[in-house]
């Protein structure tokens, strides 16, 4: 192990024995006591020295004997220290890659923020490289969000869409304005190739989808109608939900940005769920939603350009923290925001009894977990999945962390 402070984390004293590491509350901790000399110390865990030249650094220091292995230790328990070779094959493979890693070097600081094991976040950003992700839909929201997932690492970002390319699909990081009149899903996997911080491997191991469809860790829906935005159709995704597959719902409905459900079929609710809740609720709803989409289409239909940036990002986020094997907030629950307030509102999407996904039946089980912890609250859902169980484990320790 070659010990390294992790960087992205700002230091600073808060006195003359407490040390600081992070600004915002969210992430920042505080060690103490610390003295000037094992401050100096921390100078020498830049990632360039092993453990026994470290110890020897700390005889130098006049340190006590075994200080340095305390110190890794502490820094280690506390979630700040990171290992400047670990990771494992993959991301050695990535080191090698000078290119691709100094693309990719904001996104690894922001992974180092916030996982806790030495070396786990170059792992988890190496893993990206061997997955496949779908995006159904490349208007303004998908087309980007495509573009950022590859950016972002991940091997393979597949895109679903037909037609062509029109003038206003044309935004920034999604499809150019030289694209109009071409096939929209070459024009988008253009885009999705450009974005790309390399070329790796198409297929490899990494961190295992949970129950995926063939060949997709995850597929996101981001349709360019409305209507299926606002009430997405169950039917298209019965497939997505009999195989497993993990999916993300993204898109944008008269001036209102959606993102979510997130959904783990069998685990939280689907667009099944969702469709049933709304007509229990109002039962106007099913004549509505018929209406909708058998009306008169609108050539070009509401969606600014900010807000449609705003939900790709958003949900490309939600995205990354799946395949990164955490589970974020939308997984059971829908994120809306609206011009021009810009509040965002999460609106839970729970399982319904008379749906066929079987995630209410989960719920009335009451299943544990199989570790045998309690269930956690985490983003209005039980963690008792394997996402959930990853998620609790990556956390640092709390006994450091301040709230600042």
């Amino acid at each position: 192990m070659h010990p390294v402070v992790k960087p992205a984390l700002r230091r600073g004293w808060r006195d003359l024995n407490t040390v600081q590491f992070g600004m915002t509350p969210a992430h920042a901790v505080t060690l103490a006591p610390m003295d000037t000399a094992t401050g100096s110390f921390l100078e020498l865990l830049n990632g360039t020295r092993g453990l026994p030249l470290l110890r020897e650094e700390a005889r130098r220091m006049d340190l006590p004997d075994g200080h340095a292995d305390l110190m890794v230790e502490r820094l280690a328990r506390s979630g700040l220290l990171d290992d400047a070779r670990g990771g494992g094959p993959a991301a050695d493979t990535l080191r090698g890659s000078k290119e691709a890693l100094d693309r990719l070097r904001p996104d690894l600081a922001s992974l180092s923020v916030t996982t806790a094991d030495a070396g786990d976040a170059i792992r988890r950003l190496a893993a990206r490289r061997a997955l496949r992700v779908q995006v159904r839909g490349t208007g303004r929201v998908g087309a980007v969000l495509a573009s950022l997932l590859s950016g972002a690492g991940v091997g393979e970002v597949d895109v679903c869409d037909g037609g062509q390319v029109e003038p206003w699909d044309v935004a920034p990081g999604g499809l150019p304005a030289d694209a109009v009149g071409e096939r929209r899903d070459e024009a988008a996997r253009r885009s999705v190739r450009r974005a790309a911080p390399d070329r790796p491997p198409r297929r490899g191991p990494g961190l295992p989808a949970v129950g995926a469809e063939p060949g997709f860790s995850l597929v996101v829906l981001t349709p360019r109608d409305d209507v299926a935005v606002h009430a997405p159709a169950p039917s298209a995704a019965d497939h997505l939900v009999s195989s497993g597959t993990p999916h993300l719902y993204a898109g944008v409905v008269e001036a209102t940005g959606m993102v979510g459900p997130l959904v783990l079929p069998g685990e939280t609710g689907c667009a099944g769920c969702l469709d049933r809740t709304r007509s229990d609720r109002d039962p106007a709803w099913p004549r509505l939603v018929t209406q909708w989409r058998s009306g008169r289409r609108r050539q070009v239909r509401a969606c600014d350009l900010a807000l449609a940036t705003t939900v790709a990002g958003l949900a490309a986020a939600h995205a990354l923290a799946v395949l990164d094997g955490r589970l974020p907030s939308s997984a059971g629950s829908r994120w809306e925001v609206s011009l021009p307030g810009l509040q965002w509102h999460a609106r839970p999407v729970r399982a319904h009894p008379a749906c066929p996904c079987g995630a209410a039946e989960r719920d009335r089980e009451g299943r544990a977990p199989e570790d045998g912890a309690p269930h956690e609250t985490m983003g209005g859902q039980r963690s008792s999945t394997a996402m959930g169980r990853k998620a609790r484990a990556a956390r640092p320790a709390g006994t450091w962390r301040a709230h600042v």
